[in-house]
């Protein structure tokens, strides 16, 4: 695997833990509820950009695709 290719995991799995515990879900539930809504989706298309910025803006904008596409949680 390309070190490029194991940075973008990281950091998927960084984003998804941090929205697990911003929203007391488990790991499985959180990266289910982000991939049902396509907030996982976002962000290995938009890698480039999104880990340049802070994990916390990070978690608002998968927040708000994952409410764009019918999520529910606040």
């Amino acid at each position: 695997m390309r070190l490029e290719e194991q940075n973008k995991i990281d950091y998927l799995v960084v984003c998804v833990n941090e929205f697990a515990e911003k929203y007391l879900l488990n790991y499985k539930d959180a990266f289910n509820y982000l991939q049902k809504f396509n907030a996982i989706e976002f962000l290995d298309n938009n890698y480039e950009i999104e880990h340049t910025l802070s994990i916390e803006d990070a978690i608002i904008d998968i927040t708000h695709i994952a409410r764009k596409n019918g999520g529910y949680l606040v």
